[in-house]
């Protein structure tokens, strides 16, 4: 497999897919972020990936080519930190609660979980954290004003992996699964702010 970018054509394959409702894309997506987050990239086939999707393969080849392509689109974190920095500085702790919910509601899965639990060969979890580096972490500390700008966008990245991961880790019936969106954002959002603040 190839580690070649190609991130303007991912992301925007990504934000079609994701945005198909009823072409059959977004559940190609979906289906193909659970296969390559669950098992390594030579492990999973797009057969596997169209029966997940309810999809032929043949839908999946004409919509992203190779299954390279496909993986290049879901290991493309452009769409989600689009949708995560969407905010002002001022109000950007909260928003980072809201929109973790609301995407993990839309796509049926944690928009950033993938770089943790990537099962994946070297090259792949290499693609993957330099993504994720380079789409989200770079990209927010580049907006944060104040010293420790990296090292705040680290954290914050990490406490939005540990909101996610907790809350995958307690459905269907913990807690958080029977929170509202903003009744988290009351908890964990002014942790989050305090980071971009730099306080």
């Amino acid at each position: 497999m190839s580690t070649t970018d190609g991130s303007a054509t991912a992301r925007a394959a990504t934000a079609e897919g994701e945005a198909g409702a009823g072409s059959g894309r977004d559940a190609i997506v979906r289906a193909a972020r659970r296969a390559f987050t669950l098992r390594p990239y030579a492990e999973v086939t797009l057969r596997g990936i169209a029966a997940a999707a309810g999809v032929s393969p043949s839908l999946i080849v004409k919509r992203f080519g190779s299954k390279e392509a496909l993986f290049n689109t879901v290991a493309d974190f452009g769409a989600a930190a689009d949708a995560l920095f969407a905010a002002p500085p001022s109000r950007l702790g909260r928003h980072l609660v809201l929109t973790m919910v609301e995407l993990r509601d839309r796509f049926g899965g944690d928009p950033l979980l993938r770089v943790v639990f990537s099962l994946g060969i070297e090259d792949e979890r290499t693609l993957l954290r330099a993504r994720f580096r380079e789409q989200v972490t770079d990209r927010l500390a580049a907006t944060l004003e104040g010293p420790d700008a990296v090292l705040r966008a680290e954290l914050i990245a990490g406490q939005l992996l540990g909101l996610g991961a907790t809350l995958s880790l307690h459905r269907p019936d913990g807690a958080g699964a029977h929170t509202s969106a903003d009744r988290l954002a009351d908890l964990y959002a002014p942790g989050l702010q305090r980071l971009v603040d730099g306080a």
